[in-house]
């Protein structure tokens, strides 16, 4: 069974220029790695890591990310989760409809064509240790854009099994949210309320940090050269927010405090 995220992955066609951008916003060093074709860089938080992929040479890697940036630019490219037993888990997912392009001893990569549009895959072993520096704790959601929200049910809760906690609608923002819950961290699809559901690709829309102080982090987030917005109230009651305008490589990005902010005595 999934028990967790354990990574996203980022395509980029600069990786130094990224890895860089990345330091400085999470506040942590990246491992490299290289290998297939590909360049990365890795960056470890509480409940998950964050892989940034260049291609770089021959190899089946970097002809994927290629393929991949050619098709839709730098940006979000996969979602993987940690799988108890990797084996049993993916012959699970296959047997519930979930076709299988690439298989592994580490790792199951599932075709998009199965999943909705997106990336997914599969990860026989945990996450590494946390490598920030404690402002930027972990992810807290990943974010996934629908045009069929029964579809996405479908897939993330009855194929993935992962648990569906929360599917609501607000006429304000014209929009109906669900959020599965994978590990500590969350996968949040949002769908249109005055869009018919379609057989259109769903597609990833950012990455929401969990920070413990969010003045502290948007203030040192800033003077890291980012554009950032005010710290605001979330949507969560009691929760701060604040966006990064220009995260590397385009991703929609926002930080948020884990638990309701504490008031000043």
């Amino acid at each position: 069974m999934i028990t967790g995220l354990h990574h996203v992955a980022v395509v980029v066609r600069d990786l130094d220029a990224a890895a860089d951008g990345y330091r400085r916003m999470l506040g942590g060093e990246p491992m490299a790695q290289d290998g297939g074709g590909a360049r990365r860089a890795w960056f470890w938080l509480d409940n998950m890591g964050l892989e940034l992929i260049a291609p770089d040479g021959d190899g089946p890697s970097g002809d994927r990310v290629r393929a991949r940036l050619d098709e839709a630019g730098e940006g979000q490219w996969l979602v993987a989760f940690t799988a108890d037993d990797l084996d049993a888990t993916a012959r699970l997912c296959e047997r519930r409809g979930l076709a299988v392009s690439e298989r592994t001893e580490r790792a199951v990569m599932f075709e998009p064509s199965s999943t909705g549009g997106v990336q997914i895959a599969l990860v026989g072993f945990p996450p590494q240790a946390s490598q920030t520096s404690g402002l930027v704790a972990a992810l807290d959601h990943v974010v996934i854009r629908t045009a069929n929200i029964d579809r996405a049910v479908a897939n993330f809760g009855g194929r993935l099994g992962l648990d569906l906690r929360l599917d609501r609608c607000n006429e304000r923002w014209g929009a109906r949210q669900l959020f599965f819950k994978a590990g500590n961290a969350v996968v949040e699809f949002g769908a249109s309320l005055k869009a018919r559901a379609s057989d259109a690709p769903d597609s990833f829309g950012g990455l929401a940090w969990r920070v413990t102080d969010p003045v502290g982090a948007q203030a040192r987030i800033a003077a890291a050269g980012f554009n950032v917005s005010e710290v605001r109230a979330g949507r969560k009651p009691g929760t701060s927010v604040f966006t990064v305008r220009d995260a590397p490589a385009g991703v929609p990005t926002i930080m948020m405090s884990a638990e309701p902010a504490m008031e000043s005595a």
